[in-house]
């Protein structure tokens, strides 16, 4: 059987580079080529498959329909390749990576699909670690971090994983006793519950409500947003936190305090120091994380 005629791999690379960070100089950059070599790896690409596969405008590379296709078209086969490559090496040895996750994260949105990253990627091993300040952390004792932020430093590579609402969540007994609408004498009786790291989403909260002036009887600090819920499931107080969560836990001890969607301040982004994604557990973690969409 005659071998078909591939296309050049370093142009294949460049191609898939440029799409996941929609910007020449970016995927420049992480290959260590000039925009102009960069550029005539894609020109190459495209004599190759007699398609124009972006449109350009100044550095920024957007998929034509033509390249949209084939992009969906090689991926799948792409990612089959490495994984097959990786599995029949014998001169690999196991991949390990340092990761920071916050708790809730980690048990309501990361460890339900870590599945399908083992079995894409089954030298792939991850040292987990729910500690304080992951940020702080990240390019010393940590690989990279899975954090929620107001923006992390500019620094870091940072990919945003996702945009929140914050909700008040509580009992569904301290619900039905507070009613449908705002009291401000009524909720001043009350004890809620915030993240040590998440101060802004109260305020956010209040201020949404027009309850700025509000001082209730007590605030209680904790540092675990799944000791939380439970706290609020059991009449403790009511958590400030974001809705996602409470839908996650699907516990049906809880309640969401009035029917008012809030913008959150914070949102939960994947950071690592720009060259750790020279390193291959950063790569294929990072790659893994934004194709599954978590």
């Amino acid at each position: 059987m005659p071998i078909r005629r591939l296309p050049p791999l370093r142009a294949l690379e460049a191609f898939m580079r440029t799409v996941r960070l929609g910007s020449a100089r970016a995927a420049a950059e992480e290959l260590a080529l000039s925009p102009s070599a960069l550029s005539r790896r894609i020109a190459n690409l495209e004599e190759f498959t007699g398609k124009k596969l972006f449109t350009r405008a100044k550095q920024a590379m957007s998929l034509t329909d033509e390249g949209q296709a084939f992009h969906e078209a090689i991926a799948p086969h792409l990612d089959a390749l490495s994984m097959a490559i990786e599995n029949q090496s014998e001169n690999l040895s196991l991949l390990r990576l340092r990761l920071g996750v916050l708790p809730l994260f980690g048990s309501q949105r990361l460890f339900p699909r870590l599945g399908e990253l083992r079995k894409r990627h089954p030298l792939l091993h991850i040292d987990i670690d729910t500690g304080p300040h992951l940020e702080d952390r990240v390019g010393d004792t940590l690989d990279a971090a899975i954090i929620l932020s107001r923006g992390p430093d500019t620094a870091f590579h940072a990919i945003r994983l996702d945009y929140n609402r914050v909700h008040a969540i509580c009992s569904r007994e301290t619900a039905k006793l507070l009613g449908q609408e705002p009291d401000l004498d009524a909720l001043a009786k009350q004890t809620f519950l915030i993240h040590n790291e998440l101060p802004a989403s109260f305020e956010a909260w209040k201020h949404a409500l027009g309850l700025e002036a509000m001082e209730p009887a007590a605030i209680d600090h904790y540092d675990s947003g799944q000791l939380m819920l439970e706290a609020a499931a059991q009449g403790l107080g009511i958590a400030i936190m974001h809705d996602d969560h409470m839908k996650r836990a699907a516990d049906n001890r809880l309640a969401h305090l009035f029917d008012t969607e809030v913008e959150s301040p914070y949102s939960y982004w994947f950071v690592c120091k720009p060259q750790a994604l020279e390193s291959r557990p950063v790569r294929l973690f990072h790659d893994w994380l934004v194709s599954a969409g978590l």
